[in-house]
């Protein structure tokens, strides 16, 4: 899956400010309007030529997160989505740090046991990953599932909340 929001593709995004951070999970690009993120891409493809103080203040938490001095985010969120979507997105909120939760586990509490697959559908259209956890979600079995951003970063993100052995991360 291709989550690169270049502004051919995603000309919603072309008027946002952009801040970008760097990590051992790759480089990420944050978009902001004036009150709120409005998506994190994993990519440096989009240089932050114009930032803000929401995308500032989100690259300065994104940069705390990855440091391990931060366990959540205290961010205005404005992802574009179905209601359907942003119901799945809220209940993502709740998965605290260094928790995970399975797809049925999401659907539970939105209220809609049968709608595993809908939530798996909406969990990897999250636009503001990391932050709106969808790395939290695994497989009911316990398994590592699919993540927009790839199973690597996935297992970095997990490994990062469980203060597991980050230190020789390499995507390659």
């Amino acid at each position: 899956m291709n989550t690169q929001l270049e502004s051919s593709k995603y000309p919603q995004y072309d008027h946002l400010y952009k801040s970008v951070v760097t990590s051992p999970a790759g480089s990420l690009t944050i978009f902001a309007d004036e009150i709120a993120v409005k998506a994190i891409d994993f990519s440096d493809t989009h240089p932050a030529e114009n930032e803000n103080s929401v995308s500032r203040l989100a690259a300065q938490q994104l940069k705390e997160y990855i440091a391990g001095e931060r366990t959540e985010f205290s961010l205005p969120l404005a992802p574009d989505g179905t209601d359907f979507q942003k119901a799945v997105w809220a209940s993502l909120l709740e998965v605290k740090f260094g928790d995970t939760a399975s797809y049925l586990d999401i659907a539970k509490s939105i209220g809609n046991v049968k709608a595993c697959r809908a939530v798996g559908a909406a969990n990897g259209k999250n636009p503001i990953p990391i932050v709106i956890p969808c790395h939290r979600i695994i497989g009911s079995n316990g398994k590592l599932t699919g993540y927009a951003g790839g199973l690597q970063r996935k297992t970095y993100l997990l490994a990062l909340e469980s203060k597991g052995d980050i230190e020789d991360f390499s995507l390659t």
